[in-house]
């Protein structure tokens, strides 16, 4: 099965909100996702917050459909001094998965991560996910980490930080 992979463009916006969808169904989240076309292209393209690399079915030179992606983003580690990547989705399509296109996208993350002289890769997995766990750990090496526990703010709870701006 021909795939190849390739930075994301504006025109790939619907194809990234498809997969975007199916990663959420495959969740068990089918409603969370509120990105529209437009905020895609506005934080993805136009300013730009994240990068997405595109799996499509095919060759180059005859593409087919986007089959899977990775929209990552850079961050900081205060402690190594370097940049980082933060892997936000990675996402196969079922009927291509077991084909090496998870590994392929993990290969280019890792291109990207050494011309950035990035110190590490980092991304989080639900606990239930245990066919992507195996992934991680079997076939890329990763290392889990579960000494952190993943937090977060949003809508509301973002607004309540007004309280303590000086």
């Amino acid at each position: 099965m021909a795939f190849f992979l390739r930075p994301a463009t504006v025109a790939d916006v619907d194809a990234i909100l498809k997969l975007v969808v199916a990663l959420a169904v495959y969740e068990k989240e089918p409603d969370a996702v509120k990105a529209t076309p437009e905020l895609y292209r506005k934080n993805l393209f136009e300013t730009p917050y994240a990068h997405t690399i595109l799996a499509v079915s095919g060759t180059p030179d005859s593409p087919g459909e986007a089959i899977g992606l990775a929209m990552y983003f850079f961050n900081y580690s205060t402690w190594t001094g370097k940049p980082g990547i933060y892997l936000e989705d990675l996402f196969v399509d079922p009927s291509y998965r077991g084909k090496g296109v998870g590994k392929a996208l993990f290969g280019e993350l890792g291109k990207v991560a050494e011309a950035k002289d990035c110190a590490r890769i980092d991304w989080q997995v639900l606990k239930w996910n245990q066919p992507s766990i195996d992934f991680y750990e079997k076939a890329l090496g990763a290392t889990s980490m579960s000494e952190w526990m993943g937090m977060r703010l949003e809508g509301n709870q973002i607004q309540n930080l007004r309280q303590f701006q000086v």
